[in-house]
């Protein structure tokens, strides 16, 4: 018996090609209809199928950050540019002597450490601060060197969705020191008097003042987070007269950067000062003793109290300035107290 001829068969697509041989050749039952083959694409490959699927924004590869070589050398061109202007003249100081340019790009610099890393400053309710318009804001004032009305200023900028500018009221005793009243300008301080409070607040600036003065400042580490007297309600009266909302302003944290246990009264009135703070560390160290101690701050912004809708003669009458001064210092000192139940500690 002859030996069959065997086919070979590779894979399927050879064992199709043979059944269509076969059926081309005449295989099929009379009459009957011819069946189309469909011819078999060939299935994808992976890369293919990859190369077909849009790609989605998540996919897409990351922009450069700017932090490379391009944004460095922006930075750079920036900051040449800035020593141009300073050294041409060629910039703007309000009648005040407030620097914006400076101030935001140097001062507030030199500020952030302190207050994102060594006090680790938290807000909270700076949304009660309006986008724009004046408003005045009030604030408790403690720890012996006025760091809080520094770090106050900071926080305004830096977590306002608008990025405004606090303009805060100084006592006199700040202009008169050398450097530090320069500095202060630049900064945007101003007197603390009526005058330059009302103008401020009509061009539609953020004014901040601590009416507790020198009485908060520089009080014994016993009393710390207890308000002292608010003046005659000054800031009651120029808030009227602008129609301005005024806005509580609570700060924990800044009575400790200094405990104050003793005031050096003789060596105070000697130098000119309201009083000589003796601290744990100063001046038993030096130099040394003037670093603050790291504690963890929080600035609590309260609800704004509306003064538009007063008739223009209400800034003259004293009852109602001692009713809303003594409303602002209730609302900040309560705020104080439940700041300081949320507290863990000090120093976290």
């Amino acid at each position: 018996m002859a030996d069959a001829k065997v086919i070979p068969f590779d894979d399927d697509r050879s064992r199709g090609s043979a059944v269509q041989r076969r059926r081309s050749a005449g295989n099929r039952r009379p009459g009957a209809e011819s069946v189309p083959v469909r011819e078999v694409q060939p299935l994808p490959t992976r890369a293919a199928a990859q190369d077909d699927v849009p790609v989605t924004s998540e996919e897409q590869p990351p922009e450069p950050s700017g932090d490379g070589e391009g944004g460095l050398e922006r930075r750079i061109a920036s900051g040449l540019a800035f020593l141009r202007r300073r050294l041409t003249g060629d910039y703007e100081v309000d009648d005040f002597g407030y620097d914006e340019e400076l101030t935001d790009q140097v001062l507030m610099s030199l500020l952030r450490p302190l207050y994102d890393t060594y006090f680790r400053v938290e807000v909270k309710g700076v949304e009660n601060i309006p986008a724009e318009g004046g408003a005045l804001i009030v604030a408790n004032h403690s720890g012996t060197l006025p760091m809080d009305g520094l770090m106050m200023q900071v926080a305004v900028h830096d977590n306002h969705p608008a990025g405004r500018h606090l303009r805060l009221l100084a006592a006199d005793l700040v202009f008169m020191l050398p450097v530090v009243n320069e500095l202060a300008r630049k900064l945007g301080h101003t007197l603390a008097c009526a005058e330059d409070a009302s103008r401020l607040l009509q061009q539609g600036e953020l004014v901040g003042v601590m009416p507790e003065g020198f009485k908060g400042l520089g009080k014994p580490f016993a009393d710390r987070y207890k308000l002292q007297r608010f003046g005659r309600g000054g800031f009651v009266s120029t808030a009227l007269r602008a129609g301005t909302p005024i806005i509580p302003c609570s700060i924990v944290g800044a009575e400790e950067i200094y405990p104050m246990i003793g005031n050096a009264k003789t060596v105070a009135r000697l130098l000119g000062f309201p009083y000589f703070p003796i601290t744990p560390t100063f001046p038993w160290l030096g130099p040394l003793g003037a670093i603050p101690l790291p504690t963890k701050w929080t600035i609590q912004f309260g609800e704004p109290i509306p003064t538009d809708g007063y008739p223009p003669e209400a800034a003259e009458d004293p009852m109602l300035m001692f009713n809303l001064t003594d409303q602002v210092r209730e609302q900040i000192q309560h705020t104080l107290y439940k700041l300081l139940v949320q507290r863990r500690s000090v120093f976290f």
